[in-house]
C-alpha cells in the first residue's frame, strides 16, 4: 500500500492554515444551502437496519470526544436508531482507525477523528493510506487551541515563556496528547515560530495532560479549549493566548498568538467524521446530510458554543479536498521544524 510521504507530491496546495480555515467557512455556507436536495439510492433508502457505532479516537472528556457525544445525540434522533460512542484512544487515535477499518464498510461504524488524521501518517509508518482507505464525511467543528499554564508559574504573557525558554534552552517543556496531534503541531508551529528549544512530553489524553499542567510539572499546553475551559474559568490555569486568526468568544480578553507578537503560529484544529472508503456512496451521502442537520440544531449549536467550538459543516468531497490540502501544508511544517518519529 503506498504511503501518504510518497503520495504528496504536489506543492500547489501549500498556504497559510489561516487563509484555509476562511476558505473552509465559505464552502460551509454553500453545503447548508443544498443539504435537503440530494436523492439517495436503494442502500441508502433502507439505513441504517441497526445500532450505529461511533468511534470516538479520544480520551473521555477530550475535546474530540466531547463534539462526537453533543452530535451522537442528535444523530441517534434524526436517525431512529441507538447511536452508542465507543471510546478507543492510544497511539494518537490509531486504535479507533484500526477499530474503524476491521468493521463493516456498511455505514454502521463511523469514526470521529481529528485533524492528526493529516498529520500522523507523514511522521509515522502507519498500516493504512488517510487518502484512499477512507471516505470522509464531514468535519464536525473547529475547537480552537489555548496556550496555557499553571499560574504558580508567574507567566502573565506569551513573551514571559518565550523569554524563560531563551533564558534556559532545552529545559522547558509542553505537554501534547501524542506526536502528530494539533496540540503537538501547534506547539511545533510555536518553537518554530518563536525559535525557541522545549522538550515535548506526550500524554494519552486532554485531562492528563492539562491535569500535569496544572500542578506545574508541564511548562505550557496547547490546550483544546473545550477540555481547557473549565479550568480557566476556576482559575486552575493561566490563559496566554488562542491559536486561531481570531479571538474566541469563550475569552474575549485572551489575545491571538499573533496579537501576542507571533505570527504564523495559527493551527486549525478540526474534528471529523470517517468512514471506511468502500462504504457505498449514498450511504456517505445519507450520513453527511444527517450529520449537517445534527449541526444546525439549536441544542448542538448552543453545546459548541458553550466549549467554544465552532461548527464546519462540508459536503464529503469538500472534506475529502481539505484532507489532501491539509496533508500537504503539514508536510512542509513538518520538514521546515525537522520532526522526527518517536
Amino acid at each position: 500500500m503506498p504511503t501518504a510521504k510518497t503520495s504528496l507530491k504536489s506543492t500547489a496546495l501549500q498556504r497559510p492554515l489561516g487563509a484555509h480555515a476562511s476558505t473552509t467557512r465559505r464552502a460551509a455556507l454553500a453545503v447548508l444551502s443544498a443539504v435537503c436536495l440530494v436523492p439517495f439510492g436503494a442502500q441508502a433508502q433502507t439505513y441504517p437496519n441497526r445500532p450505529i457505532k461511533l468511534i470516538s479516537g479520544a480520551t473521555a472528556g477530550s475535546a474530540s470526544d466531547i463534539v462526537a457525544r453533543s452530535v451522537a445525540e442528535r444523530l441517534q434522533t434524526e436517525l431512529g436508531v441507538s447511536v452508542v460512542v465507543e471510546n478507543k484512544a492510544g497511539a494518537a487515535g490509531t486504535l479507533g482507525i484500526q477499530a474503524l477499518l476491521g468493521a463493516p464498510a456498511d455505514g454502521h461504524t463511523v469514526l470521529v477523528y481529528t485533524s492528526a488524521h493529516t498529520v500522523l501518517p507523514l511522521i509515522n509508518k502507519v498500516a493504512y493510506d488517510p487518502l484512499k482507505d477512507f471516505s470522509a464525511i464531514t468535519p464536525l467543528a473547529i475547537v480552537p487551541n489555548v496556550m496555557v499554564v499553571s499560574p504558580a508559574k508567574g507567566y502573565k504573557s506569551v513573551q514571559d515563556v518565550i523569554n524563560a525558554a531563551k533564558d534556559k534552552p532545552g529545559q522547558l517543556n509542553y505537554a501534547s496528547v501524542g506526536l502528530g496531534s494539533a496540540t503537538y503541531m501547534s506547539a511545533e508551529k510555536f518553537k518554530l515560530a518563536t525559535g525557541i528549544d522545549a522538550v515535548h512530553v506526550p500524554y494519552k489524553g486532554s485531562p492528563e495532560a492539562i491535569t500535569e499542567t496544572m500542578t506545574g510539572r508541564v511548562d505550557y499546553f496547547f490546550a483544546p479549549l473545550v477540555s481547557a475551559l473549565p479550568m480557566i474559568k476556576a482559575g486552575k490555569l493561566q490563559a496566554l493566548a488562542v491559536g486561531t486568526p481570531k479571538r474566541s468568544a469563550q475569552l474575549p480578553d485572551v489575545p491571538t498568538l499573533a496579537e501576542s507578537g507571533v505570527a504564523k503560529a495559527d493551527y486549525l484544529f478540526w474534528t471529523g467524521m470517517l468512514v471506511p472508503a468502500k462504504t457505498p456512496r449514498d450511504v456517505v451521502q445519507r450520513l453527511n446530510q444527517l450529520s449537517l442537520k445534527a449541526l444546525q440544531s439549536n441544542e448542538v449549536k448552543e453545546r459548541l458554543a458553550s466549549l467554544g467550538a465552532e461548527p464546519l459543516p462540508m459536503s464529503p468531497e469538500q472534506f475529502d479536498a481539505m484532507i489532501r490540502e491539509e496533508m500537504v501544508a503539514n508536510a512542509a511544517i513538518i520538514k521546515a521544524a525537522g520532526i522526527k518519529s518517536e
